[in-house]
C-alpha cells in the first residue's frame, strides 16, 4: 500500500472485480455479449491495481457487477456467492491496505441469503453486502426480503446497492444499451420500494449506498416528497420522506459531471456523497478529472474521497 496520510487517501466504493472461472461460467450459462466479457475479464486484480495505481486511489471495495450471481437456480447461486466472496477475501488478505469488499449474495433466495451474511460478515470480515437493485420483478423493499432487512439492520450494517436491467425494458431503443437509460431508472425504483414500502423507517441503522448519485431520484424528488403525502403512505414514514433520502449515502461513479452533482447536492449534504470509478467500466483517472470540474472546494473533495467512506467503512481507517 502507498504511503499516504489521511488527507491524500482515496477511497472507491463502487469497484467491480471477478474471477476468470466465474466469467467462464456466466458466458456459458447466458451467452454475454462479447463487449461485456471483455470488460468483465479486465476486472482483474492486477489490472485493477495498475488504474488505481496511476490515478493515486489507494483502497478500493470490491463488489460484483451484473449479471451478478443469481441465474434462475438457488443452489447455484448460492455456490457462486460463496465463491465470489472467498476470491474477494483472498485479495483482500493478498494485497494488504488496497481493498475491501462487499460481498455477493444469492438474493432472492432469502435463506441462502441471511446464511451467505452471517459468512461473510463473521467470518470473512467483509465490509458489507451488496445487493443489486431488482431480482426478476422484485425490488428490494418487498415484503418477502424483509428478514433480510431485519438482519442486516440489526448488524447496522452497509447495504451496497447496485443497479441492472430490469425485466420489464430489455432492448427498448436500437442500439442503445439498457446502461444508459435504466440503470439510473432501476435505481430510483429500488429507493421508492424501500422508502415507500417502509423498509427505510424500519431499518435507520442500515447504512444505505446506492450507485450513480442515486440515479434519477434527485431530479424527481417533487414527485417523491407528493407520493409521501398520500396518506397510506405517510404512515410508513413517520419522519418523512426526505428524512430517509437524506440519510442515504449516494456514490459518484459515471455520476461524476456537473450535471449529475448539482442535482444530487441539492438534496444531500456533502457528508452523504462517496467517491466511485465504476472500474473496469470506467478509471480512477477520468473520475477523478470529472470531479475536479464540480466545482467542490478542497476540504469537499477530502470528505468524497475519505471521510465519508470512512464514517461508514471501519477499514477505510486501517
Amino acid at each position: 500500500m502507498p504511503a499516504a496520510s489521511d488527507k491524500s487517501i482515496i477511497v472507491d466504493t463502487h469497484h467491480h472485480l471477478c474471477s476468470s472461472a466465474y466469467v467462464d461460467f456466466v458466458k456459458e450459462r447466458t451467452g454475454i455479449p462479447p463487449y461485456v466479457e471483455r470488460v468483465l475479464r479486465n476486472g482483474s486484480a492486477a489490472k485493477s491495481l495498475e488504474d488505481m495505481d496511476r490515478a493515486g486511489v489507494t483502497r478500493s471495495f470490491m463488489s460484483l457487477t451484473t449479471p451478478g450471481v443469481w441465474l434462475g437456480d438457488a443452489a447455484e447461486a448460492r455456490r457462486l456467492a460463496r465463491e465470489t466472496n472467498e476470491h474477494f477475501a483472498k485479495l483482500v488478505a493478498d494485497h494488504p491496505g488496497r481493498y475491501g469488499m462487499f460481498a455477493a449474495v444469492p438474493m432472492p433466495d432469502v435463506e441462502g441469503t441471511l446464511r451467505e451474511i452471517e459468512y461473510a460478515l463473521d467470518h470473512l470480515k467483509a465490509d458489507g453486502i451488496g445487493f443489486f437493485t431488482s431480482y426478476g420483478d422484485k425490488y428490494l423493499g418487498e415484503a418477502a426480503f424483509a428478514p433480510v432487512f431485519e438482519e442486516m439492520n440489526r448488524r447496522k450494517a452497509v447495504v451496497y446497492t447496485h443497479p441492472r436491467r430490469p425485466d420489464c425494458c430489455a432492448n427498448l431503443l436500437p442500439e442503445v444499451s439498457e446502461a444508459v437509460i435504466e440503470y439510473g431508472t432501476d435505481t430510483t425504483r429500488t429507493i421508492a420500494s424501500l422508502v415507500f414500502g417502509g423498509t427505510a423507517s424500519r431499518s435507520p441503522d442500515i447504512k444505505f449506498l446506492f450507485s450513480h448519485a442515486g440515479g434519477t431520484m434527485p431530479f424527481l424528488i417533487g414527485r417523491f416528497v407528493g407520493m409521501a403525502r398520500q396518506p397510506q403512505v405517510a404512515q410508513r414514514l413517520p419522519k418523512g420522506v426526505l428524512h430517509e433520502l437524506q440519510r442515504f449515502y449516494y456514490d459518484l461513479a459515471q455520476a461524476a459531471n456537473p450535471g449529475a452533482t448539482a442535482s444530487l447536492m441539492k438534496l444531500v449534504k456533502i457528508s452523504q456523497v462517496l467517491f466511485g470509478t465504476d472500474f473496469p467500466y470506467g478509471s480512477s483517472a477520468e473520475h477523478l478529472e470529472g470531479l475536479s470540474q464540480c466545482g467542490f472546494s478542497a476540504q469537499e473533495l477530502h470528505a468524497i474521497h475519505y471521510d465519508n467512506p470512512a464514517a461508514i467503512l471501519p477499514r477505510c481507517r486501517a
